[in-house]
C-alpha cells in the first residue's frame, strides 16, 4: 500500500461521514482543511482541550489520550485501508491525541499553550532521528499514530527545558 499521499485521492465530506473511523481518523472534519491539516488538527485538539477541561481536571485530559491512542490505532488503520494510503496528511487523529497532554501540561497560561502548541508542529513536521525511521518501518494505524507520540515526546522534553530555564533566572526553580 503505498504511503505517499499524492497519489490518492482527497478525501471528502463523503468520505468522513462514511464510516465512523474515517470520522475520527479525520479529526472529526478538521483534516479536510485544504492548507497545513496537521495544524488544523492541533488546533482541534486545543479546542478539545479547553471544553474538556471545563469539566476535567489536566492530569485527567493527559491520561485519556491512552485509550484514545488505541482508538486512533484501530481508526487510521480502517481509514488508510478505505483510503488506499496507509498515513495520508488528512488523518489528524495522531496529532489531536499526541497534543493532548501537552496542553494538560501547559494549562496554565495561553503563553505555555502556544508555546507547546508550536513546539509539537515543529518536531511533527521536521520528524528529528529516530522519528522518520519509525514512519517509514512502521506500517498501519500503530504507525500512523506512532510517529506523532514520538513528535509528542520530543516537545515535551523541550518544553519542560524551556520552563525550567525560563524560570531559573528568576529564583523560582
Amino acid at each position: 500500500m503505498p504511503a505517499d499521499s499524492t497519489i490518492s485521492r482527497r478525501p471528502d465530506v463523503r468520505f468522513l461521514l462514511a464510516h465512523p473511523a474515517h470520522f475520527i481518523a479525520l479529526g472529526f472534519g478538521a483534516g479536510l482543511s485544504p492548507v497545513a491539516p496537521g495544524t488544523a488538527g492541533t488546533a482541534a485538539a486545543l479546542l478539545g482541550y479547553f471544553a474538556l477541561a471545563t469539566f476535567l481536571p489536566p492530569l485527567v485530559i493527559a491520561f485519556l489520550a491512552i485509550p484514545l491512542f488505541f482508538v486512533g490505532v484501530w481508526a487510521c488503520g480502517v481509514a488508510g485501508r478505505n483510503l488506499g494510503v496507509e498515513d495520508h496528511g488528512a488523518f489528524v487523529w495522531d496529532e489531536i491525541v499526541a497534543f493532548l497532554p501537552l496542553a494538560a501540561l501547559a494549562s496554565s497560561s495561553l503563553a505555555l499553550q502556544a508555546l507547546a502548541f508550536a513546539l509539537f508542529r515543529f518536531f511533527d513536521i521536521w520528524k528529528p532521528f529516530p522519528i522518520r525511521q519509525f514512519e517509514k518501518r512502521v506500517r498501519g494505524g500503530f504507525g500512523v499514530m506512532l510517529d506523532d507520540l514520538l513528535a509528542a515526546c520530543y516537545a515535551y522534553l523541550c518544553f519542560a527545558l524551556i520552563v525550567l530555564f525560563a524560570h531559573r533566572p528568576l529564583g523560582l526553580a
